[in-house]
């Protein structure tokens, strides 16, 4: 794809079972008519706590793991031979994670294994396919093929490739990007491991044996270069999988889809297409990426100081147009953004792009340069808080802040359903603010210039014709929503593939084919694995704390209790993160410690600990929702001084302490442990 997956949006939140939610964070509700207080069952406390608990979870499990039967790793075994054809990821959504398995008897290849950049949860960065399924059938494993080197189609491979290791097979520029992410990843491989890459030659539709499989890669159009279909011979039949694509005719870089190849492969018979549908909704063709080229002259023509432009990072393609722009206007290029930089780096090194000497300038010699011969781009176009442009916008980069007199050139579209359009429209509020000139793609007709962007992706009649070329039996489309896949399909039998020789599959379900037959047989382990900024995985459970914390916040209470007569030693102390101000909420506060007292002196005697902190949390959650109709997590912390003390002595440096020094001992220390919680931040009490 061209942009991050579009799967972002969480559901909104629901009105937990009908009871209306304050919006005055947290105050004590009001009497009732008759004047008193309005009571809640404790039974209706622990009911709104777990349905705090079960919203949390709903959101969490959009993201679940694969559910494996630990005593059989493998839900399915067939080992009939049938060509299987398994969506791992990539069948839902937006195409995101996009993973798709191909196994024949005693072989198996990937292709694709990408992440999911929209996962909306906190502190997470992706997520990627879970491979449980591998665990079952790895010494079938031999090879991942790539069809291009966007990130929901390689960003899973330095999870998943160490665990599973097998070659990886692509395009030139593609093993340039696989190896730039491997450089790139944040954590250690594991010892012993080793990455290995085949290059492969899409020009002379080079053919490789892989198991028994032969492989073959035919060049596509999309907006980074080296895009391929992948073809796969099986003992069953051909295959293709199309990877995204869209057919323009007139690219920058010359390279056209091999349109007369997949005629040919088409005309020798194809089993099966295998192919995307991120837009087929959309009627018409993609204009070819050559008919922006004119509208970057045009404006470097006429802005009057420094041009900055966001696009996605791997668009290679439309940077060596703007550098080409720039050049014909005898301007400097400065390029900004981690990953592009990386990118443009791969890209001009292994000569896919073609930069005059002396075109590019340091990021940090912008503010030395006339602003009228100067031109950066930058990533950011969608808004990301941490982007470049975004970070030049808020005056927080450390070269170069936006000004008045800049122009600033978004040259992509807001992604569908990631809700970035409210990015976007802040950031570009701030831009105009500072009177800065803002020119976006999806507005170009409104500010009479020309085209600012064109989609990576085929339209509707590109859709048609990659099925009347490749003419395949059966049709399985791949890579998008569900509803979109069913357009696809819609649409494969308008060009004459019977209904019945089509396939919506959903992730996990397994399609077995014959060279007369195609069906669904089972289902294996399929769900999503979540991975932090460091790269590391996080456990369903602790998303579900997360969104817990981000929706209804935290109380501690932490008591000291003499365990000789029950009675409290110090005040209870509470502490609250996201639920309340506790400054502004003494009354609630003081109620809550009576509370305390209260189930401290009438419950601490009379049962073991364990229940009595059980009990604890439940009187706290049913008292704050009560008063507040809210549902923190709770967490009581209960510290018990004393005991048996009459005859215990101890030794320390040589002096025998008696009981009661021993306990003034750990008095003291709990006074210090907390003074330092309390004075840790203004929000306690």
């Amino acid at each position: 794809m061209d942009k991050p997956n579009n799967n972002t949006s969480r559901p909104p939140r629901q009105n937990r079972g009908g009871r209306g939610r304050q919006n005055d964070g947290g105050k004590p509700q009001q009497p009732n008519a008759a004047g008193g207080e309005k009571k809640i069952s404790r039974g209706a406390a622990v009911r709104a706590q777990k349905r705090t608990q079960m919203d949390a979870q709903r959101v969490a499990n959009q993201y679940m793991p694969a559910a494996v039967d630990e005593k059989r790793r493998a839900n399915f075994i067939d080992d009939s031979p049938r060509l299987k054809i398994i969506g791992l990821g990539g069948m839902d959504h937006g195409g995101s994670k996009n993973t798709i398995l191909v196994e024949y008897v005693n072989d198996a290849v990937i292709i694709d294994a990408g992440n999911d950049l929209g996962v909306d949860l906190p502190g997470i960065n992706y997520g990627i396919a879970d491979m449980a399924y591998l665990d079952s059938i790895k010494h079938k494993l031999r090879a991942y093929v790539i069809t291009h080197g966007h990130l929901d189609h390689i960003g899973g491979l330095p999870h998943i490739v160490p665990q599973y290791p097998a070659p990886i097979y692509g395009s030139k520029f593609t093993i340039g990007r696989v190896e730039e992410i491997f450089e790139n990843f944040g954590l250690p491989m594991p010892e012993g491991f080793e990455l290995q890459t085949v290059t492969m030659n899409e020009t002379t539709h080079e053919r490789l044996k892989v198991g028994e499989f032969y492989l073959e890669l035919v060049r596509i159009t999309h907006s980074i270069p080296g895009s391929t279909c992948v073809v796969l011979d099986t003992p069953v039949g051909r295959i293709i999988n199309t990877g995204d694509f869209r057919f323009d005719q007139n690219p920058l870089d010359h390279e056209r889809s091999d349109i007369e190849r997949l005629q040919e492969l088409g005309n020798e018979g194809v089993l099966a297409l295998l192919s995307e549908s991120t837009t087929v909704e959309r009627m018409g063709r993609t204009p070819s990426e050559s008919t922006i080229e004119q509208s970057f002259i045009d404006l470097m023509d006429q802005a009057p100081g420094r041009i900055f432009i966001g696009l996605f990072s791997t668009n290679m393609n439309r940077v060596q147009m703007i550098v080409n722009a720039a050049v014909h206007h005898g301007k400097k290029v400065a390029m900004d953004g981690r990953s592009m930089v990386s990118t443009l780096e791969m890209a001009v090194r292994n000569g896919f792009m073609k930069i005059p000497k002396g075109t590019f300038v340091p990021i940090a010699s912008v503010a030395s340069l006339p602003e009228d011969q100067v031109v950066v781009v930058a990533t950011g176009s969608q808004g990301e808080p941490s982007s470049a442009l975004q970070r030049m916008a808020n005056g927080e980069h450390k070269h170069v802040k936006l000004h008045e007199g800049d122009t600033v050139v978004l040259s992509s579209t807001p992604i569908p359903e990631s809700g970035n359009d409210e990015l976007i429209g802040q950031m570009v509020d701030n831009m105009v603010r500072m009177n800065v000139h803002v020119f976006e793609a999806r507005n170009h007709d409104l500010d009479h210039v020309g085209p600012l962007h064109v989609s990576g992706h085929a339209s509707r009649d590109e859709y048609a014709e990659m099925i009347q070329y490749t003419k395949p039996k059966f049709f399985i489309p791949i890579y998008g929503a569900y509803r979109v896949k069913q357009r696809h399909i819609d649409l494969a039998v308008e060009q004459g593939i019977p209904r019945a020789n089509c396939m919506n599959a959903l992730n996990g379900e397994v399609m077995a084919l014959t060279p007369d037959k195609m069906e669904v047989i089972g289902q294996v382990p399929s769900g999503t694995i979540l991975v932090d900024q460091t790269g590391a995985i996080v456990n369903n459970v602790v998303v579900k704390d997360r969104v817990l914390l981000a929706e209804e916040g935290l109380v501690a209470v932490v008591i000291t209790v003499d365990k000789k007569n029950g009675n409290l030693l110090t005040s209870p102390d509470i502490i609250s993160r996201g639920f309340i101000y506790m400054r502004e909420q003494e009354e609630l506060m003081n109620g809550l410690r009576n509370e305390v007292r209260r189930a401290v002196q009438q419950r601490f005697k009379r049962i073991d600990l364990d229940r009595f902190k059980a009990e604890l949390k439940d009187h706290i959650t049913h008292y704050l929702f009560e008063q507040t109709q809210r549902s923190p997590i709770v967490i009581p912390v209960v510290n018990v001084i004393g005991g048996k003390t009459e005859n215990v002595k101890t030794v320390h440096q040589g002096k025998t302490k008696t009981a009661e020094e021993i306990a003034a001992e750990q008095q003291a220390r709990f006074q210090q442990m907390r003074e330092r919680l309390l004075t840790q931040d203004a929000r306690t009490d």
